[in-house]
């Protein structure tokens, strides 16, 4: 199955930041296989500050979001690292303007732009052996989704069987205030894109595969892609392994 390049070498765009400080080498992990949308285990924050304006629009752009059905609590941009909040960046990419791209080795997500421009967000991804790659479709959009466990899942953690039939929408829901539905060959590939109550995971490869963002992030992205966006994921690369002589 085919993907696209990864071009994670992006820079920030100077009409939209002018300040380039706070980035930082992106992080690598992810994996390839099958199952759902549940964190594993919690990880220490790796932190970048950005300049006080930059952080002023950031706190903007993650405020409290009150008028949703689960009112959605503000996220303080001051743990976050800054590299992982949306902004626009240059993005060099074969892949068409509207075109979602996914990095799990960088922890990005891209929506493709015209005039070499994207749109990108911080992302979790799947641990080790619970990724996916490919080329899928968003066949379906939900706000506020219910949220069921798959089978494998359950076996791996029975306690989730109480959720067997779903779990009701809500801010403790593990799809968060949204989901995008993957769907590949007309059929669900039961992975998503989708919003998360554990803001911290963002940046790290803890799910049980599924890509999350922060809900501030996923209600913005569901805003800009309609049914039937093309969705590129990349293969993680081999990680490299120093010999011992």
């Amino acid at each position: 199955m085919s993907t696209a390049p990864n071009a994670g070498r992006d820079r920030i765009s100077p009409a939209l930041l002018n300040r380039r400080s706070f980035l930082a080498a992106a992080t690598a992990a992810a994996g390839a296989a099958l199952s759902g949308c549940t964190t594993m285990s919690r990880p220490q924050p790796h932190l970048a500050t950005p300049a006080p304006q930059l952080n002023q629009r950031f706190a903007a752009m993650y405020a409290a979001l009150p008028d949703e059905p689960f009112p959605v609590p503000a996220i303080d941009v001051s743990k976050v690292d800054a590299r992982f909040l949306r902004q626009q960046v240059s993005y060099a990419t074969p892949e068409r303007p509207g075109t979602i791209v996914v990095d799990p080795d960088s922890f990005f997500l891209y929506l493709v732009q015209e005039d070499g421009m994207a749109m990108r967000y911080g992302v979790g991804v799947g641990k080790e052996g619970f990724g996916w790659n490919g080329r899928a479709v968003i066949a379906r959009k939900a706000a506020w989704p219910t949220w069921t466990p798959t089978p494998n899942m359950i076996r791996r953690e029975p306690d989730l069987a109480e959720y067997a039939g779903g779990m009701a929408p809500g801010l403790e829901n593990p799809l968060g205030a949204r989901a995008l539905y993957l769907y590949q060959n007309g059929r669900d590939t039961l992975y998503r894109l989708h919003g998360t109550n554990e803001p911290w995971s963002i940046g790290h490869a803890l799910s049980s595969g599924c890509i999350r963002l922060f809900n501030q992030d996923i209600i913005d992205l569901y805003n800009r892609t309609p049914t039937g966006t093309p969705v590129v994921v990349l293969p993680s690369r081999p990680q490299l392994v120093a010999s011992s002589t």
